[in-house]
């Protein structure tokens, strides 16, 4: 399969946003339509905000006839999905709805005549589902009342046999009967909606407390959002090791270095108090605590390492600071504000429920 690296135009957020739609190689990007592209790629950067303006439509067309021309797929051999039409907000579907308050039933003898079962009657198409387009009518036609034929009830009873008559409604004690314009708002009692552990639990994954943002501006980075980590002592652990760990290493190198020269050049470097021997010595401590806390902290969505560098494509929402990369920005905003953006998928994770 090609890759789409080889189709013009297409940048790596343009990449990222195309995988994340689904479209993997050259193949599937010939296969699908315009239409459908753009509408695939707007859901996909609502959900993940991959690019902050969306490619034109005439770039999408140019993709799509490049991974065409690599391919050779053609154009007619495409054939794209037709989208469902809502007919009920349509001034003739509506017009049609307001003047049809009646169903025309199906008598029983055709049944019997043309021998057919329920299930050989085909479901109707419903109105808000339907596709390509339809005829609509809005006439004003209105059933009459017809008085009933005793030559259609004879010969119905060759087919359906009705019930006898009997007495039984006569036991019926109709004093007991109340009419529904009786009933008081006080026999009619709320239903008590009961939610469940699961349900409340669900709910907190999802978006915080209540009085966890209260009083916060929902722009700021003091706002806690995303979905709640499952192990958030053992990832805020991780960032404050990590952090120290970045911290401790340039101090533990310095630091042996100026004791060795104070130990070959006493006279020149006697100013080098003995006390620095504890970064050194403290260091590998740390790297055990890193091994720990900080080497095994995942994103809660992605499962991706969060503390260990890797040299990939990074979210264009992360956490970035030039000259520092993107993990000590990230222990930073963890411990700061207790919530932070995955460096891998860009999804916002929060610490605190």
């Amino acid at each position: 399969m090609d890759n789409l690296n080889s189709i013009p135009g297409i940048g790596k957020s343009s990449l990222e946003l195309l995988e994340a739609a689904g479209f993997l190689d050259v193949e599937s990007l010939a296969n699908t339509g315009v239409e459908e592209l753009a509408a695939e790629l707007t859901r996909a950067n609502s959900m993940l905000q991959i690019l902050k303006k969306m490619p034109s439509r005439m770039m999408v067309e140019d993709w799509i006839k490049s991974a065409r021309e690599i391919t050779g797929v053609s154009s007619e051999a495409v054939v794209v999905s037709v989208v469902p039409v809502n007919y009920e907000i349509t001034p003739q579907g509506t017009s049609m709805l307001s003047v049809a308050p009646f169903a025309i039933p199906l008598p029983a003898r055709i049944l019997v005549t043309a021998d057919l079962t329920v299930s050989d009657i085909p479901p109707a198409i419903l109105f808000n589902r339907c596709t390509g387009d339809l005829d609509v009518r809005t006439t004003q036609r209105i059933p009459e009342n017809r008085q009933p034929n005793t030559n259609s009830q004879a010969s119905s009873r060759k087919f359906v046999r009705l019930s006898e008559a009997s007495n039984s409604r006569l036991e019926i004690d109709t004093s007991r009967l109340r009419s529904t314009d009786n009933m008081g708002e006080s026999h009619i009692r709320p239903v008590a909606i009961k939610s469940s552990p699961n349900q409340d639990r669900v709910a907190l994954l999802r978006a915080p407390r209540r009085g966890t943002n209260k009083g916060r501006n929902p722009k700021s980075r003091r706002y806690i959002r995303g979905v709640l980590h499952t192990h958030p002592l053992s990832i805020s652990a991780g960032a404050l090791v990590t952090l120290l760990a970045f911290i401790m290493t340039p101090l533990a190198i310095v630091s042996g270095m100026l004791l060795l020269l104070s130990g070959e050049l006493p006279t020149k470097f006697s100013w080098v108090p003995g006390w620095l021997i504890v970064f050194p010595m403290v260091l590998p401590l740390f790297g055990i605590f890193y091994l720990i806390w900080g080497f095994g902290g995942r994103c809660r969505i992605c499962g991706q390492s969060l503390f260990r560098h890797r040299q990939h494509l990074k979210n264009p929402r992360a956490h970035h600071v030039p000259g520092l990369g993107y993990i000590f920005p990230l222990c930073i905003q963890i411990l700061l504000f207790r919530w932070f953006r995955c460096t891998h998928c860009g999804t916002p994770v929060r610490l605190k429920e």
